[in-house]
């Protein structure tokens, strides 16, 4: 047993073998001491190898789900290897073999998924600092593939993806933490062939090229062969539920790098949690599957504009006459169509997820039904279709409320199997047959002791009493002689026995074999009910969106081609919902004329808010939603950048300065004047003047060159200077007062700078000793009066003073500035120089 252990183990060295013996899968040496240590079970030891105990550990098979998923949880991956022979014919060992790999990408398993969140297996291939991109989710069959330039947009994609499981040769490295988290593998680098990955996804999609998919570019191709080639190899056969490829591109959606996405908080706060998000406050969604199309439509803010009218026009339709809360009904009513569509095609599928599926597909016309009658509508009411077939074959072959797994039977309906209902009938009845039996035997015998019985032992028998037994008759054959009884067997009897002893086995034989011929039958329309499992998650966030929509008294934006920003009375849709008090609302222009504000104010007074509020406006009108304020108008955006907070990345040896000044320079070097730049900040982690000069360079070189939309939060007063040297900036702070030395925040925006920073008052607020407040209080005056810092400097002379940035040009600059050097004869030119001199 050992022996075949080991050369299994062999073939999966960096997998955890559950190697099932009996009613436990078992563990054996490394494995062993690995599981007990990450799940918290007991480590044995038997038998030895090589003069040393062999460590063990096991789990019973029927609570296998709970260990897997704690497993996979931790990024780790299992070899399930299973008995495929049998017992009673095995000479030696029975034959094992692993049948399933089950790793954090490649679960389908409801009790391995989280229900609302996408579980996907990626796969990135590097070529010239090109990087092609794969992303497939095994559960659902959905698989995408595109292609990125640089680490910075590679990284702005997994964070987006968020992968489970991510595969990359190795031969090549991964920017920032990917290449360190516990789902990501090195993959031999042959497995990104480029070619031999074209072959394997046309002989996938049977098809003669991948034209009909958009063309992917040849890298992301290679990355798709090697995640398909993966996928196949852990699920041991084939994925009939990926039939085609989406190819992405970087085009058609606003762009939104790492540091973006994490500050918007659009999915998990920066603290790594779900509630107080972006997708918190959306997501009403009825089903699992709609929610977790919501999170990819907020992650995927898209450019199209077409798409997003027939958005707005689906989600204002569905607003008339409050027509979401009638669809929203049925889709209470719909189970999670897209996984359980994958189980049906990876055979997997459980008897409850067919009754399901049964349920869902039942009440797909009364959701059409409850939809507008807008044109609107029309492709989606198509795509979502009508299956009475399937559902007239599910509710006649699987009872409704099913047991959890086939092997215990009872999951076929009467009715759906003439055979079945015969053995079944067999094996129920045998009761009414013996008590006839019985009844007859005592008429034919006339023994008053005669009774019919059964036991696991000795089956089927008849026991008369010891007196009675000498008058048995001569067809009656002795079987076991007891103190006080006999024991008999008839011919009759012994036929009944063998046709009700297996008429139970046979019975659960063929009901396995005709619920393996029921998922073949479902899987057969597998492609029109993807689609249709499509439709209605869409259709879902939709309702979701109409709802949150009327809920929250958000308004429909209009979507322009002009570049303009313009936020009536704009809220923020997270803080809006966990104040307590009213939130107060703020309004912004941006355009050709104003492209840039410079916002002052107090800490704590909301200028993060108004920044991040105005993202997520423009966020929620590239979604198709409604927006919170009163009015919107948005043009196209093509990238919203954030550069906001402080952290440092001492895993990477950055620093909180270099991060910031790496975040800088992204956008710098990537904003376009039409992206939404929002920059908080900047320069604050290095010297006074280091971080001015930083501060105002960029403020310039986003205002002059780059003319990108920007909301610019400083301290820094010295910028508020910038809309008197530069056209298209202009001030704005947020509103405070002060009222005995303690200070209240208004958070109304109002326009030009503000007259102080509160800063002390802030720091009293949070606690500061009134001892710090009032020396703080003291140095400050000393400081705007121009008094030395430290009494320390008070009889030094007085330091050279640093350049000012902001002074006016002296006498000699304006001069040079007025001069021609190339309409100067030598003498003048000599001339110029030495008046220049005397100037200076």
């Amino acid at each position: 047993m050992m022996q075949q252990y080991l050369r299994i183990k062999a073939e999966h060295p960096d997998q955890l073998v559950f190697y099932r013996m009996g009613d436990f899968y078992e563990l054996f040496f490394g494995d062993a001491q690995k599981a007990a240590r990450l799940l918290d079970i007991t480590l044995t030891q038997r038998g030895q190898s090589a003069g040393k105990p062999i460590p063990m550990a096991g789990i019973p098979y029927h609570a296998a789900e709970g260990y897997l998923a704690r497993l996979v949880k931790l990024g780790e991956s299992v070899a399930i290897c299973e008995q495929i022979g049998d017992p009673a014919l095995a000479k030696g060992p029975v034959e094992r073999k692993v049948v399933r790999i089950v790793t954090p990408g490649t679960v389908s398993d409801e009790a391995l998924l989280e229900e609302r969140r996408d579980n996907l297996l990626c796969a990135v291939c590097e070529q010239q600092g090109q990087y092609g991109c794969a992303s497939l989710d095994v559960a659902a069959g959905r698989f995408t593939v595109t292609q990125v330039t640089g680490a910075e947009q590679l990284q702005a994609l997994l964070e987006r993806w968020a992968p489970a499981e991510l595969l990359f040769s190795e031969d090549q490295s991964l920017p920032g933490r990917w290449a360190e988290q516990p789902g990501s593998r090195k993959r031999p680098d042959w497995e990104f062939d480029e070619e031999s990955a074209r072959r394997q996804l046309c002989q996938q999609f049977q098809v003669q090229d991948l034209s009909g998919f958009g063309e992917p570019s040849p890298v992301a191709v290679a990355a798709a062969g090697a995640l398909l080639g993966y996928a196949r190899e852990t699920q041991r056969g084939d994925l009939p539920h990926v039939t085609g490829l989406a190819v992405e591109s970087f085009d058609d959606t606003v762009a939104m790098d790492a540091a973006t996405r994490r500050n918007l908080e659009l999915t998990e706060t920066l603290d790594g949690q779900e509630q107080h998000t972006l997708a918190w406050v959306l997501d009403s969604t009825k089903t699992a599957m709609g929610a977790r199309q919501l999170k990819r439509w907020v992650h995927q803010p898209l450019r199209n504009r077409t798409t997003l009218g027939q958005r707005q026009d689906q989600i204002a339709a569905l607003r008339q006459g409050w027509c979401f809360e009638s669809a929203r009904d049925v889709l209470h009513d719909i189970g999670d169509m897209e996984r359980i569509l994958g189980r049906v095609a990876l055979r997997s599928a459980r008897p409850r997820d067919l009754t399901r599926l049964h349920a869902s597909l039942s009440v797909l016309p009364a959701l059409v039904g409850a939809l507008p009658g807008e044109d609107c509508f029309y492709e989606l009411i198509e795509r979502i279709g009508q299956f009475p077939a399937q559902v007239e074959l599910l509710g006649k072959a699987v009872i409704e409320n099913p047991p959890m797994l086939i092997r215990d039977g009872g999951v076929i309906a009467p009715g759906y199997s003439d055979e079945l209902d015969e053995l079944r009938s067999i094996s129920e009845n045998a009761g009414a047959v013996l008590v006839d039996i019985e009844k007859r035997e005592r008429e034919r015998t006339q023994l008053s002791t005669l009774r019919v019985k059964y036991n696991k032992v000795h089956g089927y028998y008849i026991e008369l009493s010891r007196r009675e037994a000498e008058q048995a008759p001569a067809d009656y054959q002795r079987r076991q002689t007891l103190k006080n009884a006999e024991r008999f067997i008839t011919p009759e009897l012994k036929e009944f026995e063998d046709k009700a002893l297996s008429a139970s086995s046979k019975a659960l034989t063929l009901e396995k074999r005709l619920y393996e011929e029921l998922l073949e039958k479902v899987a057969a329309d597998l492609h029109a009910l993807q689609r249709s499992a499509t439709a209605v998650a869409e259709l879902d966030v939709l309702a979701a969106l109409a709802e949150r929509a009327e809920a929250l008294n958000w308004v429909r934006p209009q979507l322009v081609d002009d570049p303009i920003i313009e936020i009536v009375d704009g809220r923020h849709p997270v803080v809006e919902q966990v104040l307590d008090d009213a939130f107060v609302p703020n309004s912004l222009h941006l355009d050709d004329a104003r492209r840039m504000v410079i916002i002052t104010g107090p800490n704590m007074g909301g200028k993060s808010t108004y920044m991040r509020q105005t993202a997520l406006v423009a966020l929620l009108a590239h979604l198709g939603s409604c927006v919170p304020a009163a009015s919107a108008r948005i043009g196209s955006l093509d990238r919203i950048f954030t550069r906001i907070g402080s952290s440092d990345d001492l895993a990477g040896g950055r620093s909180t300065f270099m991060v910031e000044m790496s975040e800088t320079a992204n956008i710098l070097n990537n904003a376009t004047a039409h992206s939404l730049v929002l920059m908080d900040e900047i320069g604050r982690g290095t010297s006074t003047f280091d971080g001015l000069s930083l501060a105002w360079a960029a403020a310039e070189h986003l205002a002059r060159h780059l003319k990108a939309f920007t909301l610019f939060a400083t301290h820094y007063f010295e910028l508020t200077q910038l809309p008197e040297q530069l056209p298209g900036i202009y001030n704005a702070h947020l509103t405070a007062s002060e009222h005995d030395n303690r200070i209240v925040f208004l958070h109304r925006v109002q326009e030009g700078p503000a007259s102080r920073s509160y800063g002390l008052q802030v720091a009293q607020l949070a606690g500061v000793p009134q001892s710090v407040i009032q020396q703080a209080g003291e140095k400050l005056r000393e400081l705007e009066q121009g008094a030395p810092a430290t009494p320390a400097l008070a009889n030094k002379a007085p330091a050279p003073a640093q350049a000012s940035l902001f002074s006016e040009p002296s006498a000699v600059e304006r001069a040079l500035a007025e001069l021609d050097p190339d309409g100067m004869s030598p003498r003048q030119a000599l001339e110029t120089l030495y008046r220049l001199k005397e100037m200076g």
